[in-house]
């Protein structure tokens, strides 16, 4: 007859398995299997992918080279396919210089420069170009953007709304494309 603390430990320890075995670990609650909410955040995919999935079920991949030059952003509709490619340009401080934007079918649609202050590094102005259509200035012979977004910034530093300028006549900026710039406010690579 076993003695009564070898009985105990004999319990003590088939208590401590079954826990185990139905993931019930002493101090912790049991997962739920679904969310009560959805939230977005990002998921890691190595260290040079970051995953973002929407609560409609869309996605967004941003891709950075080994170097950190170059940034890379697909985003996927609810169906699979790709809507949209952006490929920026970085500074070595991450910053974007410029970048192209293409269609789901890899069609070139816009390219974007930006230009940054001198003195403070912050972002100044995103000019918008049209692709598809070469669009000059009689006057000078360049090419001209079909939207010019300027950003200001108040005594503390922050960010305003931008000034917006579109040359495209019959509709306002918002409208043809979007309410926000081109520049990668969600870049999940920038602290």
């Amino acid at each position: 007859m076993p003695s009564p603390r070898a009985a105990l430990l004999a319990v003590l320890s088939a208590i401590l398995m079954l826990c185990v075995a139905s993931g019930i670990v002493m101090g912790q609650q049991e997962k739920k299997s679904f969310p009560d909410k959805f939230q977005e955040k990002w998921e890691k995919d190595g260290p040079n992918v970051r995953i973002k999935r929407h609560q409609d079920g869309s996605r967004t991949v941003f891709r950075r080279s080994p170097d950190d030059r170059t940034l890379v952003k697909r985003t996927w509709g609810t169906n699979g396919a790709v809507k949209m490619i952006v490929v920026y340009r970085l500074n070595p401080k991450g910053d974007p210089l410029a970048c192209k934007i293409y269609d789901g079918r890899e069609a070139l649609l816009y390219k974007v420069s930006y230009g940054y202050s001198r003195t403070t590094g912050r972002l100044q102005a995103e000019r918008m170009f049209d692709a598809r259509a070469l669009r000059t200035n009689p006057e000078t012979g360049k090419e001209t953007p079909i939207r010019v977004m300027y950003y200001n910034y108040d005594a503390r530093g922050n960010q305003t709304a931008p000034e917006v300028y579109t040359f495209k006549e019959g509709k306002k900026a918002e409208e043809v494309f979007g309410a926000r710039g081109t520049f990668p406010r969600d870049n999940p690579f920038k602290p």
